[in-house]
Parts: C-alpha cells; structure tokens; sequence
C-alpha cells in the first residue's frame, strides 16, 4: 500500500481506468526493447565482417557482452532500491545506455579512419576501442534498468487495481517481444545495404545508429511522463540483508567452531543472535531453490547461441524464400514468433492433454523436459552442419598458400612444378592448387575481371563499375547481391553485354580471351568463367527444426522456471529468486566462450554435440536433485512463525519443519495434488 495518497495524485490521470502514465512507459519499454534487439541481433556479423574477426573471438566477446547484461540487473536493483529510487535510477541508466548506442553507430562507420579509401578501415584499433566502449555501457544501461522499468509501472497502480496491474503486466511483456520480433526483422535489413561517404560497404553503421535513436526516443518518452508518475521513495534492498545475515551466519559459525559450542539444526541458525527467525526462515526456503539453479546455466549456454554460433552458420546456406531473401540474423526472428505461437497452444491445448492423460507434469518435470529439448535442437544443428561442411571450399592452412596458373595464350602449355607431375594448361584455363579464404555475405558474391586482349577494356554494370582494365590485367575483386546482372564491355568504340545470374556466397573469376570480338551484339558465350568458390546450396528452412526445438525447450524451462521460482519464493524475496535466475542466464554465456577457447574442435558439428552432450549429463544431475524437492507454499510457513516468533532456537526449528511438512503435505498448484510431497518428485 503506498505510504501516502498524496503522492499519488500525479497518477491519478486515467484512461479507460488506467494510469495514464503507464502508457509511457509501456512505450519506453517497446523503443528500448527494440534498442537492444536491433543492436545484439547483427553484433556477432559485425564482429566477424567489419572487425574482421574469427569465429572464436566474435562468439566469445558475443556471450561476454550477453553475461554482462545480465549480471548488472543485481547491480541496478541494489542502486534503485537501496539509493535513487526506481525513477532516477532509469533515467540515469538509460542515459548511460543511449551513449552506448551513439558509440556503437560510430564505431561502424569506416570512412572515420579510412585515409586511402579503399572501403577499409585504417585504424581497426579506433573501432574496437569505440565499439567496446558502447558494449559496456550498453551492458551496464539495459541491465541496471531492467529490474527496475516493470515494478516502476507495477508501482502505478493502487491497491485496488489488481485487474488493471495484471493487464499491464501482459501488455508489457508482450511489448518485449513485440520489440524483440521487429528489431530483428529491421535492424538485418539496415546492415544489408549499401552506404558510406567515399565508399560504399554494408552498413553496419545505419543497423547500429537506428536503435540508439530508438533509445533515445524511449528515453524523451519517458521524461516527457516525469511528472505523471507516482515515485516511491527507496526502501533498502532485501538482496543486501539476505547476504548480511549470510555472511554474519558463515562468520558466527566459524566464530564457534569449537566442540564446546552445541550444533545448531541448520548453518543459518547461526545468525539467530542478530536477525529474525522469520527472515533466517525465509532464507532457507531461498537457499533450496538456489541449490537447484545450480545446474540451469548449461541450458542458457546453448540457448543464446542463436545470436551467435547459429547465426554464423546461416552465412553458409541460401536465404533465397522466393518472395523473400532472408538475411542470416534474420533466422533469430524465428524465436519470437514460435514463443508468440508456444505460449498458448501450450498452456490451452497441450498441458491441459497431460493432466487428461493422468500424469502429473510438475514445473520441475517440464523444466527437465525443456533441457532435453534444447539439447535435441543442437542434435539437429550439427546434422544441418554435416551437410554445409559437404559445400565448403577446402581452405589453405597456416602452413599452405595458394597459387593459380592462367593461360592467357591461344595455344595449351605444359608446366612443371616441384613435386608435382607436369600440368597441361589449356587456352583460356586456370589451375588453381588452393582456395582462397575469403568473408562472404549470405546474399553477396564476390567476382573479378582479368582483361586477354591486347586493347583497353572498360567494364561496367547498374551496380558496379571497374572502370578500365589493362591489357593482360585484371580488375579487384567487387561485391554485389544475388539476381542476374548485366555487365558492359566496351573498347575502341564498340561494346556487348554479357549476363550472369549470381547464387549466394560465391566467388568467380570471368576471363576476356584474347581473341573475343567486341561487337554491337552480345559476348555471352566467349566469357570464360571460373569458379573459385560455388554458391551456397543448403538452405537456411533446414534451421527451422533447431529452431522449434530451442523454442519449445525455452517455453517449458524458462516460463515454467520463472513461474516455480514464484510460487517457491517467500512474498519479500521474490526478487532475491529473480536475481539469481539472471544470473544463472549471465553463467551460461560465460561458459560458452570458455568452451569456445578451450575446446579448439576443429569441426563445427562436433562442437554442437559436445554441447549437446553436456546439457544431456547436466540434465541427469538436476532431475535427481528435482526428485528430492519438496515443493511448499511459503505463505503457511511465514503464517507458522508469525504465530510463534517469541520461540526459542530448538522451538523455532521444529516449528520450521513442522511448517514445512504441513506446507508440502497441502500444498496445491495447476500441476496436481502433491500428498505428502512424492507425487511432485521426478
């Protein structure tokens, strides 16, 4: 209840019998929302495409930035709850954050330090440090403000408002993956395209520079509502005592640790000589849920592998849908349009079928169930890279180079090598003894024209222009999209037009022989094409399945751990249970760059089974440590001790277990009547 109605005379603007303000921050949260999706859903391409980065370190720093945004959630609640208040704290983070946004937008644009414009980036040390800069402070904006943004509009309602809370509750969230759904959609778009002062090159600055003015519009949004809101003033951070009375616990037990002292029932009672029976109670109850997120951060680890790892490996397959051309982190929006299509049809059709059928489908069973799900979708993953590997070009070593012999006269000429038998080239032929490695886009190509004739060729098209090739020379390798395109090839007055469909990630090389006639018609037949690396053949639909997979997986362990943690946790430490859920997201990410560099596999598909694998074993572990919890409803225990708070240590810890047998023993949810606590154990 809030502590004064005059303070919520600011709140009392309403439409259709909602707070006016809650209006603005529904729209903050959709712009920021949309911010920090754009932002992530293209990061990992920029790392490997514009920092030039290799798979290792762009997923690494990746699921670095990822863990970091879920750590400082911990950091932001303290400051709001414990110092500035929900309001300053948001609008001091997200001024933090919009900055981060701007440093990003700038650090993608080349032509800063492209002195000799050649579309790449002189001083690549300017650029990691300006987009490091921006990550951090964008880690530390969305994550300080995200536990504070929705009890902010929590805040907004009175007591008697419960309907019109829940309301918002479904709208903001709803909002979330409205956000995360278009950003995802846009954002690949924007990277997609052409832009640049000198020269044209993808422009990852346009992908960046949307949602930081996103960021900023959320930011204006949300001082344009200041003074509608209700701002409750700082109360102290139950996160805090809970470590305090821990701590003192740890500290007073180790303080008497002699086998004079008498043992007490828990290691918690310990700290009885300072704080409540009742908060060392609820404590305890925290603790046992916490014990079983021990084993959740392997299920993040190959979940928020979508923005990196899969997203990678869309680059090697065709995007062509026909009507559309799918960008590869445009395959991440299959995400939320599946949890949009999940939610539902889970909690209205299937769920509903299980209790039917009689079996009693607990949270921690459908978390278990999630876990496996997970690990079927990175089953699925390696299978769709077995087949990639089958289409990849044989790439150099460190230890090997790359060496193309061109005969560029009318007649075939034999060569020899050392340690190689003698090679006949003919006319108009390339013998190519390694590929090079080269960084391809999922719908660009890279081509070259080398000039045989003996006169000046201009060559041209709609799209690209390489200007005039010498004699004997050849032009540099450009890029251009999918689709057909006609090129123009003229000298001394004459011209012809010569026309190549393009697929997707390929690389060729296209001769003028020496004896081509230019004339007023076409060349289409006298080019001579050599194909250094084909086009991409297995198509992205193929990442559907692991996408469904890692979907349902997320709909049973996440919405059903989110919710378990609830019911599970005493009514002042639901966010103490909130805090340790993200930070079992921010372990997760971590583990995957420790796995990244340690690991070294040196086949992708084998890295996705060993992931596979570990999720599997930790999946062991926790539905043993599942089958002995006992699931409780909290508010009987506190009721217990409410009713015996004078009671001495020997009294308080029976009274405990005598609350936690009646708590199990009557304890009833949506899943089934847990009797005596065994029909809830897996």
């Amino acid at each position: 209840m809030h502590a004064d109605n005059e303070d919520l005379k600011k709140a009392k603007k309403k439409v259709c019998g909602y707070p006016l303000s809650i209006f603005f921050i529904i729209v903050n949260e959709f712009c920021e929302r949309f911010s920090y999706y754009g932002m992530r859903a293209v990061l990992v391409l920029y790392f490997k495409y514009f920092l030039r980065w290799d798979d290792d370190l762009a997923t690494s720093i990746y699921h670095t930035f990822v863990a970091l945004c879920y750590l400082t959630p911990i950091l932001g609640a303290i400051v709001a709850d414990s110092w500035l208040g929900k309001f300053k704290t948001i609008i001091y983070l997200s001024i933090v954050y919009a900055v981060g946004q701007v440093a990003m937008a700038v650090s993608a644009i080349h032509d800063i330090t492209d002195a000799d414009r050649d579309g790449t980036p002189d001083n690549m040390t300017f650029h990691v440090a300006m987009s490091m800069t921006g990550l951090f402070l964008i880690a530390l904006g969305t994550g300080g403000i995200k536990p504070c943004v929705s009890a902010f509009g929590g805040d907004q309602f009175s007591d008697h408002q419960e309907r019109q809370r829940s309301t918002f509750f479904s709208v903001f969230y709803l909002c979330i993956n409205g956000g995360s759904l278009l950003s995802t959609i846009i954002t690949p778009l924007l990277r997609a395209q052409d832009c640049g002062i000198y020269t044209q090159q993808k422009c990852y600055a346009l992908a960046f520079g949307v949602p930081a003015a996103l960021m900023v519009v959320s930011l204006v949004v949300f001082i344009v509502g200041s003074g509608m809101y209700y701002k409750a003033k700082p109360q102290g951070n139950i996160m805090l005592d809970v470590c305090k009375c821990i701590g003192f616990s740890i500290k007073n037990r180790y303080r008497h640790r002699g086998k004079q002292f008498p043992k007490r029932a828990h290691w918690l009672d310990w700290a009885e000589e300072k704080y409540d029976k009742l908060l060392i109670a609820q404590i305890k109850m925290v603790l046992k849920v916490l014990f079983l997120y021990i084993p959740l951060p392997m299920f993040w680890t190959l979940f928020d592998q979508k923005g990196s790892r899969w997203t990678l490996q869309a680059t090697n397959m065709d995007g062509n849908f026909g009507l559309l051309i799918i960008q590869p982190d445009q395959m991440q929006t299959v995400n939320p349009i599946l949890i949009l299509t999940l939610v539902p049809i889970m909690d209205s059709v299937i769920y509903p079928l299980i209790r039917k059928c009689g079996l009693n489908f607990t949270p921690l069973k459908r978390m278990t169930v999630g876990m496996l799900l997970a690990a079927s979708a990175f089953v699925s993953a390696a299978l769709v890279q077995v087949e990639i590997d089958k289409t990849l070009p044989v790439f150099p070593s460190s230890s090997q180079s790359q060496l193309k012999l061109l005969n560029m006269g009318n007649n075939p000429v034999t060569l020899s090598l050392p340690n190689n038998d003698l090679l006949n080239l003919a006319f108009c032929t390339i013998y190519i003894t390694r590929l090079t490695v080269m960084f391809f886009y999922i719908i660009c190509n890279y081509f070259r024209f080398i000039n045989g004739l003996s006169t000046e060729v201009r060559v041209s098209s709609s799209l690209v222009d390489f200007g005039i090739i010498k004699p004997s020379g050849y032009s540099n390798y450009s890029l251009v999209e999918n689709g057909k395109i006609t090129f123009n090839l003229s000298s001394g007055g004459r011209s012809c037009d010569y026309s190549r469909e393009f697929g997707y990630g390929s690389s060729f090389t296209f001769f003028i022989p020496n004896n081509l006639v230019i004339g007023p018609t076409t060349c289409q037949e006298s080019i001579t094409v050599i194909e250094d690396i084909k086009p991409n053949s297995v198509h992205m639909a193929l990442q559907i399945p692991q996408y469904f997979l890692i979907t349902a997986g997320e709909v049973m362990f996440s919405v059903t751990g989110l919710e378990f943690s609830y019911s599970q946790a005493p009514s002042n430490m639901k966010a103490v249970l909130q805090a340790g859920w993200l930070l079992t997201v921010a372990v997760g990410n971590f583990i995957v760059l420790i796995v990244a560099e340690l690991a070294k596999l040196p086949m992708q598909w084998a890295e996705y089974v060993l992931f596979a694998s570990l999720l599997v074993a930790v999946c062991i572990i926790f539905s043993i440590m599942a089958y002995f919890y006992t699931y409780i409803d909290p508010r009987e225990i506190e009721a217990q001790f409410k009713k015996s708070t004078d009671d001495d240590s020997d009294d308080e810890s029976r009274q405990y277990k005598k609350g936690l047998e009646m708590a199990s023993k009557n304890y009833k949810s949506d899943y089934g009547d847990h009797k005596d606590g065994r029909e809830t154990k897996m």
